[in-house]
């Protein structure tokens, strides 16, 4: 919609097939004409490519990215439009770490960090950095070298993820076989313990039914021993007796005779029979045992053995010729061998000189 008294502007155009009038043979400020009012054009800038009017050839000049753009006045401007690669459309959408309201629009390639123009002004200004405006610059990284190696780098590293991935599942298969096993050896340990200690119970359990078998054979012998003094000692009293009673005086001297000497006999062997020992039960733990139990902390030490899938997967941080020539050495080198001892520390043959290095 036109305003009155004032002449609709045109959209701009680079292209020489939309020249068809004397007002569009005239030169224009380009960035001004994408997204405001036409303006005449004051000068040029080389580094942009860009015709600019005056006022954005002033502040081209003082801008941090554009201050040092060679621009070209009025004069010495080219006289016909500028045909340059069409740049990415600004459409930012990545927003910056640090300033989480600015989007990502400049690079630094000192310092290889994505910008946004809060950064440019405090961290990056262009005197101290190589900046740059990521439009500029991004049109070059389509099918790009950077590209091609970027794209590698991140199959590599996924193929190495993925291996990693496989190598820890594995280990994790052998820690789970060697738990397995280790359980297995606990148990067996255990139940070397238990019959040991059954064979020790066994043991003590025959001893004291030795004990108990003697004091059962002592006790028979003195039974048998003491009953058949009762029924000798018995049958002379109930002899004497009778002989008393029936006033049989002869028969009882002579019985009483016989028993006298009986009893003498008799209290030989019953004194002999006193000797016999019973005994009494009466256990004592093993002090080895009891002090091996007490100042035991564990049944065992469980060990534990680092699985590493290796330093194959390793990656050099950085490529370089190393020198391994010494003081010492009286020839060229002559390397025969060489190993990765740790990640920091390389074993090296001299074979010529004699020498590990």
């Amino acid at each position: 919609m036109s305003v009155p008294g004032k002449k609709a502007t045109k959209p701009f155009s680079s292209s020489p097939t939309s020249i068809g009038s004397d007002e569009d043979l005239k030169l224009y400020c380009q960035p001004c004409d994408r997204d405001g009012p036409r303006l005449p054009a004051h000068g040029y800038c080389t580094n942009c490519s860009e015709h600019l009017c005056k006022t954005c050839f002033t502040l081209h000049r003082r801008h941090t990215l554009s201050r040092h753009h060679t621009l070209l006045d009025k004069t010495n401007m080219p006289q016909t439009l500028s045909h340059t690669t069409p740049r990415q459309p600004d459409n930012f959408t990545k927003p910056c770490p640090k300033h989480n309201i600015e989007m990502i629009k400049f690079y630094c390639k000192d310092h290889k960090a994505l910008l946004c123009s809060v950064c440019v002004t405090l961290e990056h200004t262009v005197t101290s950095c190589n900046v740059n405006y990521i439009p500029d610059i991004s049109g070059k990284t389509i099918d790009s070298t950077e590209y091609q190696d970027v794209l590698k780098d991140l199959n590599d590293m996924t193929e190495r993820s993925s291996k990693i991935l496989q190598d820890m599942k594995k280990m994790n298969d052998l820690s789970n076989k060697s738990l397995t096993e280790a359980l297995t050896g606990i148990l067996k340990f255990r139940k070397e313990i238990n019959q040991r200690l059954d064979e020790l119970e066994r043991q003590v359990k025959k001893a004291a039914k030795v004990i108990q078998e003697d004091n059962s054979k002592n006790l028979k012998t003195v039974e048998t021993a003491c009953g058949d003094v009762f029924k000798s000692l018995k049958s002379s009293s109930d002899v004497i007796k009778h002989l008393n009673t029936s006033k049989q005086a002869n028969d009882l001297f002579m019985e009483l005779k016989h028993a006298e000497q009986m009893i003498k006999e008799y209290e030989q062997s019953v004194s002999k029979l006193s000797e016999f020992e019973v005994k009494e039960y009466n256990f004592e733990p093993n002090e080895v045992i009891s002090n091996l139990l007490e100042k035991a902390k564990s049944l065992g030490t469980l060990k534990c053995r680092k699985l590493s899938p290796g330093l194959k997967y390793r990656r050099c941080s950085q490529m370089d010729k190393i020198c391994i020539e010494t003081s010492q050495d009286r020839h060229n080198c002559y390397i025969t061998g060489m190993t990765l001892l740790t990640p920091d520390l390389l074993i090296i043959t001299d074979y010529v000189n004699r020498a590990i290095k």
